[in-house]
């Protein structure tokens, strides 16, 4: 059996699920696409390639191995894109909480049934159907439960926006423990660099007290101010529109000193080292174009 523990973004990484991006099916048609920075690369006709993000999948798996860490990946499913495993569950302590997502992506559930199957079946946990909530959206940082969302009465004309206020509640009984601590986030289904499809888009905890933060992506200045006094100002790594447009904010920690990112972050992975990081730096831009990076495609299950 799986003994699932995940007590925030950082400690060191023992299991995992790593998406994957063999058999992702044809390009998508603009309108057939879940987010604005996908339909401007299938209408400039850069979508990306399928051999490319195999590629890039493979050096982080391979980053995995060097540190010794169990890596699952999804069984796979014909013509389909499987790489963003980070939207379909997440790990809070010692339960995995299904997402409830685009009701198009329940067979990447269906997927990882071999990983499900490793689980004890009570600390499996399906939210009712009125919670819509995406694990990008969702981030345990020790006492807290970090979630982005978006409450406005025109949530549902957002395809961007993932996570709801019932999802909140909802979390917030089943940790009662915790500080459930939302955030708006801004949504926008037509322009890629001002939108947070999730708070992962535009915040990232690191190591032990340091956090990746974007002004814009937060709708609500009082929230962005309390996550930059919370971490404190000379911990926090603050991002340009452009960089979280390229996903900065979407690295991913192997524990509190390694950290795998993107080999073109150059302002980025250059303060992560003299912050005394470890960079592993992978090839990742072909699945940045989806609006999705390392934490979106990867789905940790234990970490110490």
């Amino acid at each position: 059996m799986l003994q699932l523990n995940i007590k925030n973004e950082t400690a060191r990484l023992r299991a995992v699920v790593l998406g994957t991006a063999k058999n992702n099916g044809p390009i998508p048609k603009a309108e057939d696409c879940y987010d604005p920075k996908s339909v401007q690369h299938v209408l400039a006709g850069t979508y990306p390639k399928e051999e490319d993000m195999i590629l890039e999948m493979e050096a982080v798996a391979k980053v995995f191995k060097k540190y010794d860490i169990k890596v699952f990946r999804p069984d796979i499913i014909e013509n389909y894109n499987q790489i963003f495993s980070r939207d379909i569950a997440f790990v809070i302590e010692d339960k995995l909480i299904k997402a409830n997502i685009l009701p198009d992506r329940e067979k990447e559930f269906q997927a990882i049934q071999h990983v499900i199957e490793q689980i004890n079946p009570k600390k499996l946990i399906q939210l009712p159907e009125e919670c819509h909530v995406e694990g990008g959206d969702v981030m345990p940082w020790n006492n807290y439960i970090f979630i982005g969302t978006y409450s406005g009465e025109d949530y549902p004309n957002y395809i961007t926006a993932r996570t709801n206020t019932n999802a909140v509640k909802a979390l917030q009984e089943l940790f009662p423990n915790k500080i459930v601590k939302p955030f708006e986030l801004r949504k926008s289904n037509t322009e890629a660099k001002e939108n947070a499809l999730h708070l992962d888009c535009c915040f990232q905890p690191i190591g032990k007290d340091k956090a990746i933060l974007h002004k814009n992506g937060f709708l609500i200045e009082s929230e962005y101010e309390w996550l930059l006094s919370y971490f404190g100002k000379e911990n926090v790594f603050v991002i340009t529109k452009e960089e979280m447009y390229n996903m900065n904010s979407n690295v991913f920690s192997i524990s509190e000193n390694v950290i795998i990112s993107e080999q073109n972050f150059k302002r980025l992975n250059t303060w992560l080292r003299g912050n005394g990081f470890t960079v592993e730096e992978v090839p990742y831009a072909e699945i940045a174009k989806q609006e999705g990076l390392l934490r979106c495609s990867t789905l940790p299950l234990i970490r110490d």
